[in-house]
């Protein structure tokens, strides 16, 4: 039975709502986007489908085939690691809870793209100032969960070291 701290804990809660919008998300792009991308906001954000093989905002260098099990391999690594961030942190921590929880989820999230094809993680959402000049990496639901996440698990962190510092007479 868990206790009443693991209850308060967000982490699998914030895994499961960010699976299940990633994977919803995907299933829509795939179904919608083949033909053509759709222009939300002129040329400035737009869903536009795309398979990203490699890491993070198609930023990352490729390993041929083996880069659906590499990059699987440090999602579950990752996972199992950001799980273990939020037990030992305190259930109190919400910055921390939700941040391990959205990494964690956002990596599995992309987790069961690369499992279920060999194209790669389904990428939709273009972001950018003009068709040809500068635009972002084309990125997903998941991509924001782990974007968000380390970024407030950056946050948490450096207030973590403030605290100690403060703590720490010298």
């Amino acid at each position: 039975m868990p206790s009443a701290a693991e209850l308060r804990r967000p982490f699998w809660w914030l895994v499961g709502v960010t699976l299940v919008l990633d994977r919803v998300t995907k299933v829509i792009a795939e179904r919608e986007l083949l033909a053509s991308p759709i222009n939300v906001i002129g040329e400035v954000l737009r869903f536009r489908l795309a398979y990203n093989p490699g890491a993070a905002f198609g930023l990352g260098a490729t390993f041929g085939p083996a880069s659906r099990w590499l990059f699987g391999l440090i999602a579950v690594v990752a996972a199992w690691l950001l799980w273990k961030m939020s037990r030992e942190a305190t259930a109190s921590d919400r910055l921390r809870q939700y941040a391990v929880g959205f990494i964690a989820g956002g990596a599995l999230g992309n987790l069961i793209d690369r499992l279920l094809s060999s194209r790669g993680v389904i990428d939709f959402i273009d972001v950018g100032l003009s068709a040809g000049s500068w635009r972002w990496p084309t990125f997903n639901v998941a991509d924001m969960a782990v974007s968000c996440g380390a970024v407030a698990l950056a946050i948490s962190l450096w207030h973590e070291d403030t605290a100690r510092r403060r703590a720490t007479p010298g």
